[in-house]
């Protein structure tokens, strides 16, 4: 079983690609999670700001607003 250099160099490409194939995916996942942590943290800043908006509508006593 003789090395020839082209099949050496073939064997390197090969677990190069695959170790790349798995980062490649490893990194996909991370996209995917931080795009639903995106999407929460949106859907919470459009709640509170719904929130915020309706808070404003109610008349609110400057008492309320003093320190104690």
């Amino acid at each position: 079983m003789s090395t020839d250099p082209t099949d050496a160099r073939l064997t390197a490409l090969e677990i190069k690609a695959s170790f790349m194939e798995d980062t490649l995916d490893r990194l996909n996942e991370v996209v995917v999670r931080q795009q639903r942590q995106i999407e929460l943290l949106t859907r919470e800043l459009l709640a509170l700001r719904e929130q915020q908006g309706s808070d404003a509508a109610t008349p609110r006593s400057l008492r309320d607003e003093l320190p104690p």
